[in-house]
């Protein structure tokens, strides 16, 4: 597999830090179009916004110190494990949530 430009590098990169990296990261891939830049957008910005989404549910729901202990482990697990990827120009899925946001966000393009 060929290594991806140096620019879609730095748009997976930048996808990663927080959501308002993501949406940077979209308007950064705008032109010229890079599909690993566009493959770790998705994926980053699947996992901000699941992860926004789970806390604001679970604040309105319920409130448990641990369980917040649990989604904030699981989080930066699939963060760290995306953000490596894309700092060594591997296109991986993230476990369980990858497929589903690959086709859920294909307005980023």
């Amino acid at each position: 597999m060929k290594a991806p430009a140096s620019e879609a590098r730095t748009i997976a990169i930048v996808a990663y830090l927080t959501l308002v990296g993501s949406l940077i990261a979209m308007t950064m891939n705008a032109e010229p179009k890079h599909a690993f830049g566009r493959f770790h957008t998705r994926q980053a910005f699947g996992l901000h916004l699941a992860f926004i989404s789970v806390m604001l549910f679970s604040s309105l729901v319920w409130f448990h110190p641990y369980t917040w202990i649990g989604f904030y482990v699981c989080y930066f697990a699939l963060w760290i494990y995306g953000f490596i990827g894309a700092l060594q120009g591997k296109a991986l899925l993230l476990p369980l949530l990858g497929k589903p946001f690959q086709k859920w966000f294909t307005f980023i393009s």
